[in-house]
């Protein structure tokens, strides 16, 4: 009986591992190529280099972290806290494991985003602020790097996040009609709907699906013309309502 259960489990165990490993860890080469897309940054170009040599002189703290000095933060110019908090965390994370990659990912609309830095690196809480309290001066500055790159780098959409910038919407469209490629932008898009509460998503299936209690930060959606178009169609109607 002993051998038996054992089997059992044996077998459970086996194919759940089976199951894992065809979901999770034999992605295609265009997942791969994707996975990085994904984690890619958009690099502003306020004072570029000078805010890159001012970080190459950075040294780690006994936590690990890349902070400036008060005195020398507070000599930035606007623009170029910007670009720094753009391109540098500050703080040191604890989690340390490696994301797995996710077959078809390329296909997905996911209910999350990946971090900024990956997930070693993060904002300090004085970048955190400097966003939100500066939002109406930064906008702007997330909307010309947005114009320029023509894409919107992970770091970009963070800070979208970060600052709840419902204003930014339609630029995010433009961007994603580029080239239909960045899934993480509808994401974005869903993320500002449902901080901001919008009936129209909540009760939509889709929010369910990606928020709902049963939902987890695995939760996804095909990214499918029909998904695309709606999830724009959507974020645009919540744009127009908060004019």
């Amino acid at each position: 009986m002993k051998k038996q259960l054992f089997l059992v489990l044996s077998l459970a165990i086996s194919g759940f591992v089976f199951g894992q490993d065809i979901e999770t860890m034999h992605p295609t080469k265009a997942s791969r190529e994707y996975r990085k897309y994904r984690e890619t940054i958009s690099i502003p170009t306020y004072s570029l280099t000078k805010v890159q040599s001012i970080i190459k002189k950075i040294k780690a703290d006994q936590d690990d972290n890349h902070r400036l000095s008060e005195k020398e933060y507070a000599a930035l110019t606007l623009e170029q806290k910007f670009t720094f908090t753009m391109i540098h965390g500050e703080d040191a994370t604890q989690n340390c494991d490696a994301p797995m990659g996710i077959v078809d990912e390329e296909k997905k609309i996911f209910s999350y985003i990946p971090s900024a830095f990956g997930d070693e690196i993060t904002w300090s809480d004085r970048q955190r602020d400097f966003l939100v309290k500066n939002r109406s001066k930064v906008i702007p500055l997330v909307r010309a790097t947005l114009k320029l790159r023509k894409r919107a780098g992970v770091n970009l959409k963070n800070a979208i996040l970060e600052m709840n910038a419902v204003e930014l919407i339609p630029d995010l469209i433009t961007v994603y009609k580029y080239k239909n490629k960045d899934h993480d932008i509808l994401t974005v898009l869903m993320l500002l709907m449902k901080e901001g509460k919008y009936g129209e998503f909540e009760k939509s299936t889709s929010f369910t699906k990606l928020y709902g209690e049963d939902a987890n930060y695995k939760a996804y959606l095909q990214a499918n013309s029909a998904n695309q178009k709606l999830i724009m169609d959507r974020a645009m109607a919540f744009y127009k309502s908060k004019k």
